[in-house]
């Protein structure tokens, strides 16, 4: 097998099981390593400070990435995604999506 494709899935928590189909597609499919958002049910159980963390433990997955997969149902994409695809064009990561990218 050929170097192995490191992938960390982004998109809105809304569609968390979207993102896990493309999670299972990518590797069974592909062949990619996978790095998955964590998925949180009950935002209540957590602090601003843990979901800063969450967000910086985030982008240091799209820094040891090798790309980033959009899960852009819709074309949906919310702020914290259009962060994370600046950030990993900024690091020249590839930027592979669900639906066409159309950001301003």
């Amino acid at each position: 097998m050929s170097e192995i494709k490191v992938v960390t899935i982004c998109g809105s928590m809304r569609f968390k099981k979207e993102m896990l189909k493309v999670a299972e597609e990518l590797e069974i499919k592909k062949g990619y390593a996978v790095i998955q958002c964590v998925f949180v049910d009950d935002t209540n159980r957590y602090s601003a400070s843990d979901f800063e963390k969450m967000g910086a433990i985030h982008l240091k997955k799209i820094e040891i990435s090798d790309a980033i997969y959009v899960v852009n149902v819709d074309g949906y994409i919310g702020s914290s995604v259009k962060k994370e695809i600046e950030y990993a064009k900024k690091l020249g990561k590839e930027i592979l999506s669900l639906e066409p990218l159309h950001i301003p």
